[in-house]
């Protein structure tokens, strides 16, 4: 009420306008010089550190995903009192869209789908997932290549190309080789049913690290889901809201920079609401503290 007579007092005059609303002059004069409230002095404190949360995450994240990253930061607050304070500031988490196919099928004569849809895996290394997609820039199309790890659905692998050729897919495959540099045998690598992943130099150098190629089922439209739900939160946290992008080179900064986010800091729902790192750096802990208890002493 006191912001609105500010507003409008120069044009009306208090007296008149508190005459209409109808309260005392006295009580507006009263409340002009009250001093804050500790509730409001805490949600302005508040307010400044959503804001910080929300600008430092891309901007996409909402009012669970701010919670649990203030929480994480040392501030008790209660998720409703962060939705207010988001509605009161205008901002909001970001919104997924359908994702498109962007690869092309292959011959008929595939290896078997032996995910079946379970896309979850008992360590690192033991489950990829890999797509493409697509990202339109001034100077024409570009595509990108994601290998995702379904134990913490960290990006091990990415590329971004102009040509939507095998290499593409390859160079994504070998920056995941050469980041896990560990023993992939027995790894299960899947993908749809596109050109890019049947092409026989990728499936070569599959073999070469002793991992066992797997596609997704023809006709079946979660054959690959968790690839294609990183596409979508890389096209919905990325791509549409920092877009126009001049070409592909603007793109491949712009990808570096969300990947490192996303698996370093970006708070993941399937991995507890931490990220992705933090989540492996977990379970090689927990492996170790095991293997020492498991040594016996003397």
């Amino acid at each position: 009420m006191s912001s609105f007579i500010d507003d409008y007092k120069d044009l009306w005059g208090v007296e008149p306008i508190c005459a209409q609303l109808p309260i005392a002059p006295s009580t507006y004069y009263a409340a002009r010089i009250r001093p804050p409230s500790a509730r409001s002095v805490s949600d302005a404190e508040l307010k400044d550190k959503i804001l910080k949360v929300h600008k430092e995450n891309y901007e996409v994240y909402g009012a669970h995903k701010l919670w649990k990253e203030l929480k994480r930061r040392g501030t008790e607050v209660g998720r409703d009192r962060v939705a207010r304070l988001m509605s009161e500031l205008g901002i909001r988490g970001a919104s997924r869209g359908k994702v498109k196919r962007t690869t092309i099928p292959g011959q008929d004569r595939l290896p078997d789908d032996l995910v079946n849809r379970e896309f979850r895996a008992p360590a690192p290394n033991r489950l990829w997932l890999a797509d493409l997609t697509y990202v339109w820039t001034i100077a024409g199309f570009c595509y990108v290549a994601f290998i995702v790890d379904a134990f913490s659905r960290a990006i091990v692998g990415w590329r971004v190309s102009r040509s939507l050729s095998a290499d593409l897919a390859l160079d994504a495959l070998e920056m995941a080789i050469h980041s896990r540099q560990g023993d992939l045998t027995g790894l299960v690598h899947h993908s749809d049913r596109g050109v890019q992943y049947l092409a026989i130099r990728y499936t070569e150098r599959l073999e070469q690290q002793g991992a066992v190629t797997s596609v997704g089922s023809k006709g079946d439209s979660y054959d690959n889901a968790l690839a294609e739900t990183v596409n979508g939160l890389y096209k919905t946290e990325l791509i549409h809201r920092r877009g126009p992008w001049r070409n592909p080179d603007d793109v491949e900064l712009g990808t570096l920079g969300w990947v490192d986010w996303y698996n370093n800091r970006r708070l993941h729902g399937a991995c507890g609401d931490i990220p992705p790192a933090e989540f492996e750096a977990n379970y090689y802990r927990q492996l170790e503290e095991a293997s020492k208890q498991s040594v016996p002493t003397a």
